[in-house]
């Protein structure tokens, strides 16, 4: 299994204890993904990041729904190998 989360680097330069917000879901449990294929859009600091999969697999779990905020680190999906 591997773990879908917002890269460290776009926490950089951010202060201590901010949140990103997941702003739109665009895949669902149950979906296959490929590799680099977006998954989500999330916001932090009025800035847009887009969520890719890392690896060609299937949509396990969403961990954080639509609109939930988050912190650095935290899991936001969770994908199960298709192999």
């Amino acid at each position: 299994m591997t773990d879908v989360v917002l890269p460290s680097a776009a926490w950089k330069d951010v202060e201590p204890g901010t949140e990103a917000l997941v702003d739109k879901w665009l895949v669902h449990q149950g979906d296959r993904v490929k590799a680099g294929q977006t998954m989500a859009v999330v916001v932090l600091v009025k800035t847009s990041f887009d969520i890719v999969a890392p690896i060609d697999a299937v949509v396990e779990q969403i961990l954080v729904p639509q609109e939930a905020t988050f912190r650095p680190g935290q899991p936001l999906a969770r994908l199960k190998d298709d192999a």
